[in-house]
Parts: C-alpha cells; sequence; structure tokens
C-alpha cells in the first residue's frame, strides 16, 4: 500500500475538513483547503503520472517545489501511484519545477504555477517544458491504483514507505501533534527531512496545517490567534 494510501486515504472519512490552509505574505492571499479538494488534487496528479508519464512503483519523480498547497497535491499524487520522490532531477522519469525554474537531466519538466487560485502558468511555457495544472485538469478526481506497492518501495529519497510513515508517526508522537491539532508552520519543504516533519508528521496524525510562506514575522501572532492554532513549526 501506497505511501498516500496509508497516511492520506484514512483522513478522507471526514472529507470537508480542512487539510491546508495557505497564506502567501508576498501577495497577501489566503487559500484553505479541505481534505477531499485535496484529494482531488493528488488523483488528478496520479493518474497523469501513471496513464501519461507512464510512471511505475519506485520510479523517480522530482520535486523541487516550495512548501505550498499545489506542492502537497503533487507529493500526494507522487506517492499514490507508487514513485520515488527525490530532490535532484537527473535521472527521474518527472521533475515538478516552480515557474522559470530549470531541471536538466529528467524525462519530462512540468512547471508549477503556484498560483493561489490554481490557475496555469501566464502564457506559454518555456519550450520542453509543460504547464502541470492545465495537464492534469482532464484527469480524474478518483484515483485507483493497477499494482499494489509494498511497504519496502522507496517513496522518499532512502526512506521506503514504511521507514516514511514511521519516522512521521515518531515526529508527530515527538510534537504532540493529534486529530484537532491546527499545526502553523513557516518550513519549507527543501529536502526530505523538511517534508517529513512539516508535511508527513501532520498527515500521520491527521491535524490540520497552517501553512505561511514569505512570512512576515509581525503577522505571524495575530494569524496564530485568528486561525486557532495550537502548534507551531519549526
Amino acid at each position: 500500500m501506497s505511501l498516500t494510501e496509508k497516511l492520506f486515504r484514512p483522513l478522507l472519512g471526514l472529507p470537508a475538513r480542512p487539510l491546508i490552509t495557505q497564506y502567501d505574505d508576498a501577495d497577501g492571499s489566503r487559500v484553505e483547503l479541505s481534505r477531499a479538494t485535496v484529494a482531488n488534487w493528488a488523483a488528478k496528479t496520479a493518474n497523469w503520472l501513471r496513464d501519461e508519464c507512464d510512471v511505475e512503483p519506485g520510479m523517480p519523480v522530482s520535486v523541487a517545489l516550495p512548501a505550498h498547497w499545489q506542492t502537497v497535491g503533487v507529493l500526494l499524487g507522487a506517492w499514490w501511484c507508487g514513485a520515488r520522490v527525490v530532490t535532484e532531477p537527473a535521472g527521474a522519469a518527472v521533475a515538478f519545477v516552480a515557474p522559470e525554474a530549470k531541471a536538466e537531466g529528467a524525462e519530462l519538466v512540468a512547471a508549477v504555477a503556484l498560483d493561489p487560485l490554481g490557475r496555469g502558468l501566464t502564457g506559454e511555457p518555456p519550450a520542453g517544458i509543460l504547464d502541470y495544472l492545465n495537464e492534469i485538469r482532464v484527469f480524474g478526481d478518483d484515483f485507483q491504483p493497477w499494482q499494489p506497492v509494498s511497504g519496502d518501495t522507496l517513496a522518499l529519497a532512502d526512506y521506503t514507505v514504511d521507514h516514511a510513515i514511521a519516522e512521521a508517526q515518531t515526529r508527530a508522537a515527538h510534537h504532540n501533534f493529534t486529530a484537532d491539532s491546527r499545526i502553523m508552520s513557516t518550513m519549507d519543504w527543501a529536502d526530505p527531512d523538511a517534508v517529513l516533519t512539516g508535511l508527513l508528521s501532520v498527515l500521520s496524525s491527521g491535524a490540520a496545517l497552517v501553512q505561511c510562506a514569505h512570512p512576515d514575522q509581525t503577522k505571524l501572532a495575530a494569524r496564530a490567534e485568528t486561525e486557532r492554532t495550537t502548534h507551531t513549526l519549526p
């Protein structure tokens, strides 16, 4: 069973509960996504990776994106079809990058617009790069695996599915995260360690994430009160 099936699928029993609230102090935006909405993005991503890009369990998929609600959809989608998420694009079946970033050595490069309203890239993408959001829109909102993903399949760098889940649960316990927690985070997800703490530990506990990009430090205390957060990362 994939990492997404084990950590995220159980949360869909309460689909309307918020999963991530994204603030970006660079543009003043706030976006809140329910578990069901994130599941739709992840399913579209997984279907595209499997059906269009021929990604199979264990194949490397590079994700070089900031902490963002769209990155959650990319990561959960990649794990859902059994991909091994890595940071370096060389040798990857697909590399997900921010707009105007480059990824040398990947078979296919998809730029993620990171637009707060879920819009694709502005204008035509550079030659050889696909617009991720426009690519996945036509794919289904539900994902049904064609083949099982074993617990010893690599899922995040050198972490297997089982190892990543165990580590996420250990970190959640360390921070005392529970299903009632609302966690404010300014962490980026630049490496596997940050992904484990900043995202997977939250998912493993069933908590909600309030993710702040380009944080204005003068606003965080008031935001914590408004959002009724219970924990802070880092």
